[in-house]
């Protein structure tokens, strides 16, 4: 009965500080709702008591971040000192972090109004490996093999395939471009390699004066710099419909994870 009740207090306990940490990142980071909070570790109390957190895990969705309206933000903190006198108090801007872990996902609808992207129709977005985007067929990839997610891989740069709608000579056409996507300070750029045209029978290669005309039309810049957490992107990987981009930072204090421009 004892354990029972002690256990009950401290998941309580749990359950208002990741409450207070929630609702003081909604503040902070200007997002519409609480975003949700874990404190990992069990029992909390020990790690209240003392104001040393191992790891605490961070998510919010439908993040509005410049002309990007529906951005998933998620971040793992680390190493986190927070006296249990501020939390009590909700003082949290003086919190420090050793070590955040942040990533940004944005979706096929919000990178489909990027300009020159936001010419196009339907933008669809699937993972290619970046050898299958320079070479097409004759890779180490069958020409006629769709991107699966268990393609993506972590890294700096990344392969990525973008399908569109496009008026070609005159008719409402699946316009496929293979791109290379890669981090470049507080921005990730798409540089377009290869493109197809798209049919009920497969795929098709693409006639060189359209594709002059339409390549350049899928080379964009994804401005991150006013994404939250502070954090100045490292790694791109692209599954199917989203792109998520992620970096670490130390000793961040939680006054100063927001980003210029906020949220809602």
């Amino acid at each position: 009965m004892l354990i029972g009740v002690l256990v009950g207090i401290d998941f309580g306990a749990a359950a208002f500080a990741e409450s207070t940490v929630s609702q003081k990142a909604r503040e902070q980071l200007k997002l519409a709702e609480d975003p949700a909070v874990t404190v990992h570790g069990f029992p909390f109390l020990t790690q209240a008591i003392g104001g040393e957190y191992d790891h605490i895990s961070m998510q919010a969705a439908g993040v509005a971040v410049g002309t990007l309206k529906d951005v998933e933000l998620s971040a793992e903190l680390r190493q986190v000192n927070a006296p249990l006198s501020d939390l009590i108090g909700g003082n949290v801007k003086s919190v420090t972090i050793g070590k955040l872990e942040g990533k940004a996902t944005i979706k096929a609808s919000d990178i489909a109004k990027v300009p020159p992207l936001n010419k196009f129709k339907d933008l669809k977005i699937e993972p290619a490996s970046e050898d299958y985007v320079k070479n097409g067929k004759g890779s180490d990839e069958p020409a006629d093999t769709k991107p699966r997610d268990d393609d993506a891989t972590t890294g700096s740069s990344a392969g990525i395939r973008m399908s569109v709608k496009a008026d070609v000579a005159g008719s409402q056409t699946e316009v496929i471009c293979y791109a290379i996507i890669k981090v470049s300070g507080t921005s990730i750029q798409i540089a377009p390699e290869r493109m197809e045209l798209g049919n009920d029978e497969g795929t098709v290669s693409v006639p060189s004066a359209v594709r002059n005309a339409l390549l350049p039309n899928f080379k964009a810049t994804i401005d991150t710099g006013d994404l939250p957490f502070k954090v100045t992107p490292t790694s791109v990987q692209v599954k199917t419909g989203a792109v998520t981009v992620g970096g670490t930072a130390d000793n961040v204090k939680f006054g100063d994870m927001a980003g210029s421009s906020g949220g809602a």
